[in-house]
């Protein structure tokens, strides 16, 4: 709920330095099967963003909160978690991200793709996981998505085709792992088209810039291709 709450409330704190209306996080609650525990959050927009600039800021601020929160999170989880060798018993495999095995390696001294060791994660780390995975899910690049969003900002006339070549990729990701089609399915019905503008024609500055980059760097630190799988 902290990193969830910091990643909307970065949005929500974004429109308003921005003069954009927009309400307070709204948070989706799940039915206990569900590991995580919730849907998700999101915030409402309740006027048309001004330029690019605005954007890019509320787009990019929202993963960026969340992932300085979602950080410190999974650093501390995994100095709690335990490392076993792999004892053959079957279970659900959590899959790694750039940013889990950069972690792993400086907490923990190990490797989360040896195939022989099994890294128990601690609930700290797995909500840290959780963080991380939903951060890279809202940065995909495509419609609505903060990822959509960002991506619109930095390339406005190709946007449209890097979000048809993101899309078109989770389909075969969705072999490995049937929750990509899932996701693929929500992204047709929220839509392809990205938060309306009353000027596209600005310019973003160079700050605006390295915002977007920094975003991108953060999706492909968090970004996981097999998030589950058996073994």
């Amino acid at each position: 709920m902290l990193i969830l709450g910091a990643h909307e409330f970065g949005h929500y704190w974004a429109s308003r330095r921005n003069g954009v209306r927009s309400t307070l996080p709204y948070f989706i609650p799940a039915p206990p099967v569900f590991i995580a525990g919730t849907f998700g959050a999101f915030i409402q927009i309740k006027q048309v963003i001004p330029n690019r600039r605005v954007l890019m800021e509320i787009g990019s601020a929202g993963p960026i909160a969340g992932f300085i929160v979602a950080l410190p999170t999974l650093i501390v989880g995994l100095s709690l978690s335990q490392v076993s060798p792999v004892l053959g018993i079957e279970g659900v495999n959590f899959g790694s991200s750039l940013i889990l095995n950069i972690c792993a390696e400086l907490v923990l001294g190990v490797n989360p793709q040896s195939p022989n060791l099994n890294i128990h994660l601690h609930p700290i780390a797995f909500a840290g996981w959780i963080g991380m995975f939903v951060t890279a899910l809202n940065l995909i690049p495509i419609g609505q998505l903060d990822g959509g969003h960002i991506i619109f900002a930095l390339f406005p006339d190709k946007h449209s085709l890097l979000g048809r070549i993101f899309y078109v990729l989770l389909f075969p990701l969705g072999y490995f792992w049937m929750g990509w089609l899932f996701w693929a399915v929500m992204i047709a019905l929220v839509g392809f088209k990205t938060a309306p503008l009353a000027d596209e024609m600005g310019e973003l500055d160079t700050r605006h810039k390295v915002l977007g980059v920094v975003s991108s760097v953060i999706f492909l630190l968090t970004f996981i291709p097999v998030p589950f799988s058996g073994i």
